[in-house]
C-alpha cells in the first residue's frame, strides 16, 4: 500500500496559513495517537497569567497547569520568573519555547550588567524582550506561539510597571492590570471590577488569586488552586527592595476562604 502525500501549499496559501500538524501532513508524516485521544505530536501548553499593580509595586501571578491538545500534560508548572533584582516575567503559548526564551531573557540581562556595569532600563527590558518574540515570529506560524507578560519596579517613576506583548512583538504599557493565556479573558473580567488605587499587598494578593479561580472556573485550560493536593498558583511581588516569592503556606491562607465563598 502507497503512502499519498499532498504536494507543496496551494497557490495563494502562506506558511501562515498552515499548522505544524498540517505541515507535517503535507510531509506525508501522519501523526501518531497515544491511545487515550491524545497525539504524540501535542506540544504542552502553559496557560493563564496576569498582573496588577498596587501602591508599591506590582503582583504577577500564574495557574500551574500546561495542557497538550485535549490533556493534562503538566500540573505544577511554574509560569512565573524572577527577570533580574527588580523584574519578573509571566509565560503563555508553547511552553518549551517560553521557558527557554525566558532563560535566554535572564542571562542576557546578566550579561549586560556585568559587561555595563549597570542595569537596563525597565523600558529598556520591555523593548529586549519585545525583540525577542519578534525573532520567534517565523515559529509563531508555525503554531508555536510564545505571549509573555513582564512587570518591574521603575526607579525613574518610583512606580510598578507592566508591559503585555503581541505575537509580533509588539509591546504594550498596561496601568493597572494585564493578562494573558487561554483563560486570559476570564480573569480580565474579574480584575476589571476587582482592581482599585491604593490597593494594599494583601488586596492584590488576594484579587490575583480570585482571578484565576475564576479563570479556571470557565476555562479547562486554567487550574485552580488545590488545596488537597497543594497546588497553588506561582506568585511573585515586585517592591523597590526587589522580588519577593510568595509561598505555598500564604497562597493557601488566601486561596482556601475564596474557593469556600465560590457558590
Amino acid at each position: 500500500m502507497t503512502q499519498q502525500t499532498r504536494g507543496p501549499l496551494e497557490l495563494g496559501e502562506s506558511v501562515a496559513d498552515a499548522s505544524f500538524l498540517s505541515v507535517l501532513e503535507q510531509r506525508g508524516v501522519e501523526p501518531r495517537w497515544d491511545g487515550t485521544g491524545g497525539s504524540l505530536l501535542a506540544i504542552p501548553e502553559a496557560t493563564t497569567v496576569l498582573a496588577l499593580t498596587w501602591t508599591n509595586g506590582v503582583v504577577m501571578a500564574g495557574d500551574r497547569r500546561a495542557t497538550a491538545g485535549n490533556l493534562i500534560a503538566h500540573k505544577r508548572v511554574r509560569k512565573v520568573y524572577e527577570a533580574d533584582r527588580h523584574s519578573a516575567v509571566a509565560i503563555s503559548g508553547t511552553a518549551g519555547m517560553a521557558v527557554e526564551l525566558i532563560k535566554l531573557f535572564r542571562t542576557e540581562l546578566e550579561h549586560y550588567e556585568k559587561i555595563e556595569g549597570t542595569s537596563l532600563s525597565l523600558e529598556g527590558k520591555a523593548n529586549f524582550l519585545a525583540r525577542m518574540i519578534r525573532g520567534n515570529l517565523a515559529l509563531a506560524f508555525q503554531g508555536l506561539v510564545v505571549i509573555p507578560l513582564f512587570c518591574g519596579y521603575d526607579k525613574v517613576t518610583n512606580t510598578g510597571r507592566l508591559f503585555s506583548f503581541d505575537v509580533v512583538g509588539g509591546r504594550y504599557d498596561e496601568l493597572n492590570y494585564a493578562t494573558t493565556g487561554s483563560g486570559g479573558a476570564e480573569a480580565r473580567s474579574f480584575l476589571k471590577n476587582a482592581w482599585h488605587e491604593d490597593m494594599s499587598k494583601e488586596a492584590a494578593l488576594g484579587a490575583a488569586v480570585e482571578a484565576l479561580v475564576s479563570a479556571a472556573e470557565e476555562d479547562t485550560a486554567t487550574g485552580g488552586p488545590d488545596l488537597k493536593r497543594g497546588i497553588f498558583p506561582n506568585v511573585l511581588v515586585v517592591t523597590p527592595d526587589g522580588v519577593e516569592e510568595i509561598e505555598d503556606d500564604e497562597l493557601a491562607a488566601i486561596a482556601a476562604p475564596i474557593l469556600e465563598e465560590r457558590p
